[in-house]
């Protein structure tokens, strides 16, 4: 698999619902970035489902590089 596009290279705050499911975009070529708008689709990738655990503001990755996702873990410091 090729590698995603770097949105960014920084980590966007985003506010999160308990249990709203959102879709991360994993190819880093979504419009709407963190999260997933299908322009995906014909490509290998596919958004991250996850459903947030609390209601609260969290750092989502937009360099797609993090080992947390759809955390930024940091990773975007070593671009």
């Amino acid at each position: 698999m090729a590698d995603p596009k770097i949105a960014a290279r920084q980590p966007v705050p985003v506010k999160l619902e308990t249990g709203k499911t959102y879709h991360w975009c994993r190819c880093g070529e979504s419009k709407a970035q963190p999260m997933c708008d299908g322009s995906h689709k014909g490509s290998a990738f596919t958004p991250l489902a996850f459903t947030a655990e609390a209601t609260k503001e969290a750092w989502l990755c937009q360099c797609k590089r993090t080992a947390n996702a759809p955390y930024c873990d940091g990773a975007h410091k070593k671009l």
